[in-house]
């Protein structure tokens, strides 16, 4: 274990006591590792969104996207790499699997995710004009729930 972890695991833990007739450890650390990251990308989508694109399409020349759409992509971009390392290092670090399998895994599942982001967010941003940042919000705990399953079972088993 490095440094990093050791610190990870020992903030962790110091909360784990309030969650422990509730869940099991690797549970908890999802939760908290995924939830920390999540609470992340969504300020990085409200700041993208109110102070970088100013809730304006963003002319790319060839095409135009909807602010909401490019937050999303700021947020995603930032919190990718973020969440594979905590769900390698920390969450699932019990795994036996390669770490490039791992990777490779993790990069299709989250290319599913971002395509099922994008199909929500238009849905509900364009199509029931719902405000952005309450359907980012929505998206995601559809996307946490689903995530949660496919790297149980899957990416990191």
């Amino acid at each position: 274990m490095n440094k990093a972890q050791i610190v990870i695991f020992n903030f962790l833990d110091l909360f784990y006591p309030l969650f422990k007739r509730f869940m099991d450890k690797q549970t908890y650390h999802y939760l908290a590792c995924g939830g920390g990251n999540t609470l992340f990308g969504l300020i990085l989508f409200f700041i993208s969104e109110h102070y970088l694109f100013h809730q304006v399409n963003v002319n790319l020349g060839l095409f135009i996207i909807k602010p909401h759409i490019a937050s999303f992509l700021v947020s995603f971009g930032v919190t990718f790499p973020i969440g594979f390392l905590l769900s390698k290092y920390v969450v699932w670090n019990d795994s036996n699997l390669p770490g490039k399998k791992q990777f490779t895994r993790h990069l299709f599942f989250v290319i599913f995710s971002v395509f099922l982001n994008y199909v929500l967010l238009k849905l509900f941003v364009e199509y029931f004009n719902w405000w952005p940042m309450p359907s980012q919000i929505i998206t995601t705990s559809i996307i946490v729930i689903f995530s949660y399953i496919v790297q149980k079972y899957f990416t990191f088993k």
